[in-house]
């Protein structure tokens, strides 16, 4: 009986289970049959992401043959299934977005200046930006004599040595020392040369006196240009930079401890001209338009008023957008706005997730690169998290008008809108700790005031204080507006000084990151019980970034900045005198909230003059590591002895071949290769600023020099 054969095949059992399973993927798509729609912006940004973090043609034309290659399999599904139309489709999209933004920046993108320079530029201003806060302006300059320049540079000038004659349309003259735009400082850290070269600047610097103005200015100053700067002159006390970033998205003259105090309680997207502001605006120029319409019989009986009301409020909208520069959330918001405007004239219900896929996928076309930002990405993200939990039943249900009192009412408002800042915050969290390694904890109850505060009282009085300048009678106004500021900045900081208001993680790997957005894309947009699998990758991502464990030593791409872990679990950093921009860089990298202590100042470092050695605990073994602290030369057999006793020297210049540590040398010859490192001591694992055969466009290759002959001296 053991020898008989089998009565049924293996391979139809096989060949049945692979249709059951076909069969139940189909139920589970006709299920979501009307959510479908929603991926296509998706999958066009999954292309675009290939090519962002894939390093080389080889590997982004890999990524294109397999995306052909899925396209290719899908076809081989039977014809009408939704998940045939769904992997074709899908192929096709993430091609596509690869070959979409590749094609982008062979084309538009600026390449970066090859090495530092120090020349006499002489070139026409395209835009001059005051940023008072910091007391300069950014001025962006295309040289009239090229001489190996980029088309496009970028140099701050200081406001004590700016001419009355600069503006845009000026030709100028000046010295400067101009470098490539900077790439990340430290892995993960912000990457702004990648930012340059799709915005076309090539180099920055800072231009120093004299500045000669060879042709004047005959151009006046942008509308933009000339509201920020009324609006400083007319507005009250240190809340004036933020009427202005309220009305024309310039930020320039935020005070940086209010800046930071907005960020830790939550509120900073009040201060980018986003969904708030556009659709304040433009609630506000319908509603006058209906009431002012309406007033007129004929009017009101004959006129198609929500037709009306709603062209002047897209004008508005589109008038906004480019007066505040048109930045991607305030065109991801106006574009939103024009269609909920479309959908309301045609009296449908207009706010829905598909708005939101519309306006992705328009952004993506035009602006592929602003997938990799931080302002695209949270934009989406808060709105889509806002609009799927409006759309739930028992959300729904919950917020719905009902008779009931005012105190029931109020108190079933006031609980919609903190629900909404929970959703938005829990969906934010990822991304902040992701660009910014935090985020806030608060920011849900910050904004169950701020949001009001900001949309029904600041902004309204902004908006009559800048109508009655125009008789001259704005000076109330203004008051009024500096107090409701007031109230605001009080607000921010005394959420940002509590000790909950920030949670902080190290950085956070790019495939983590984007197994959590897809896992909660999945739950977001999905509506049948198995859009809850994208909580599986969601809490695998928490895990990591919860049992990470920071970096020991952090080492800015140019070696002279160095960061380490103390014993007592604070950071310490190498030179005392590193700006506040570097400090924030290095304890925000490193996962750290607190200020940073002196290297020299720890009980386990001992240091001289030139050198600083420092013991530091890891892995259940002791390291000792050796950092250069001056430019001075350092004789030979005191740099041979150290180096000798140390696992790990760092060195903001190229040391001698004779200098051998135990385990890693990082000079200037080996950060050319590896960008910014931050080393894990308890893992033994060193993560780099720049991937190795990395070509994008804007990543200067290292020079390769013929080594120095052993010296002396170093």
């Amino acid at each position: 009986m053991a020898f008989e054969p089998r009565q049924t095949s293996v391979g139809r059992n096989i060949g049945q289970a692979v249709q059951a399973l076909f069969a139940r993927l189909e139920q589970g798509l006709e299920a979501e049959r009307e959510q479908l729609g929603l991926w296509v912006p998706v999958a066009l940004g999954i292309g675009i992401a290939a090519w962002i973090s894939l390093p080389n043609k080889l590997e982004w034309l890999a990524f294109c043959c397999s995306a052909v290659a899925i396209t290719s399999a899908g076809c081989l599904l039977p014809l009408g299934a939704r998940l045939r139309q769904m992997v074709v489709l899908g192929g096709l999209l993430a091609c596509g977005g690869c070959l979409l933004i590749w094609g982008k920046a062979a084309i538009f993108g600026t390449a970066p200046l090859p090495r530092p320079i120090f020349m006499e530029v002489t070139g026409e201003v395209i835009s001059a930006d005051v940023v008072p806060a910091q007391q300069m302006s950014r001025v962006a300059v295309r040289p009239i004599d090229p001489s190996g320049l980029p088309a496009l540079i970028r140099v701050n000038i200081a406001a004590t040595d700016i001419p009355a004659e600069l503006g845009r349309g000026a030709v100028i003259r000046f010295r400067a020392r101009l470098m490539p735009p900077a790439p990340a400082s430290l892995p993960g850290g912000y990457d702004f040369a990648r930012r340059a070269y799709f915005q076309g600047i090539g180099a920055t610097g800072r231009a120093l006196k004299p500045i000669v103005v060879l042709q004047p200015s005959v151009e006046a100053p942008p509308l933009r240009n000339r509201l920020f700067a009324h609006i400083l002159q007319n507005g009250e006390g240190e809340g004036a930079g933020i009427a202005a970033a309220l009305a024309t998205g310039d930020q320039g003259a935020i005070t940086e401890a209010d800046a930071e105090a907005m960020r830790r309680s939550g509120l900073a997207h009040l201060l980018s001209i986003s969904g708030l502001h556009v659709t304040a605006l433009i609630g506000a120029v319908v509603f006058l338009l209906m009431r002012i319409m309406a007033l007129n019989r004929r009017a009101a009986l004959d006129w198609p008023l929500m037709l009306i009301a709603a062209g002047g409020g897209a004008l508005a909208g589109i008038g906004y957008t480019l007066l505040t520069g048109g930045e991607v959330p305030t065109v991801r918001s106006c574009v939103a706005a024009l269609l909920v405007l479309g959908g309301l004239a045609l009296g449908r219900e207009a706010i829905t997730l598909r708005l939101i896929a519309a306006g992705a996928l328009l952004v993506l076309l035009l602006w592929p690169e602003a997938l990799a930002g931080p302002s695209f990405q949270m934009s989406f993200a808060a709105v889509i998290a806002i609009v799927a939990l409006s759309e739930h039943p028992r959300f729904r249900a919950f917020a719905a008008q009902r008779d009931e009192g005012t105190v029931k009412r109020l108190a079933r408002s006031l609980a919609v809108l903190l629900l909404s800042g929970f959703a938005v915050e829990l969906v934010l969290a990822p991304i902040a700790l992701f660009h910014f390694h935090k985020a806030g904890m608060m920011g849900a109850f910050a904004n169950l005031i701020a949001i009001p505060l900001t949309t029904f009282v600041v902004m309204p009085f902004e908006a009559l204080a800048l109508l009655l300048d125009l008789v001259g009678f704005g000076a109330p106004a203004w008051w009024l507006t500096g107090r409701a500021i007031d109230l605001l900045l009080w607000l921010a900081h005394s959420v940002a000084a509590s000790p909950w208001a920030v949670a902080t993680a190290p950085v956070v790997p790019n495939v983590v990151f984007g197994m959590m957005v897809l896992g909660g894309l999945c739950c977001l947009l999905g509506r049948s019980r198995w859009r809850w699998i994208g909580l599986a990758p969601v809490a695998a991502g928490i895990l990591v970034i919860v049992t990470t464990s920071p970096p020991e030593i952090l080492v800015t791409a140019d070696g002279r900045h160095v960061a380490v872990r103390s014993a007592e679990g604070g950071m310490a950093i190498l030179r005392e005198r590193a700006g506040d921009y570097v400090r924030d860089m290095m304890a925000e990298s490193a996962g750290h909230e607190g200020p940073l202590a002196a290297m020299a100042d720890l009980p386990e470092a001992s240091c001289s003059k030139d050198l600083c050695m420092v013991a530091l605990t890891g892995g259940g073994r002791m390291w000792r590591l050796l950092v250069t602290r001056t430019g001075d030369l350092v004789p030979r057999e005191t740099l041979a002895h150290d180096c000798a006793r140390a696992d790990i020297v760092i060195a903001d210049r190229r040391l001698p071949p004779w200098c051998r540590p135990r385990w890693l040398k990082a000079d200037r010859r080996l950060l050319a290769r590896t960008g910014g490192l931050a080393i894990d001591l308890d893992d033994g694992e060193v993560r780099t600023g720049k991937v190795p055969g990395d070509t994008h466009p804007w990543i200067i290759q290292p020079s390769r020099r013929p080594a120095r002959r052993p010296s002396n001296q170093l």
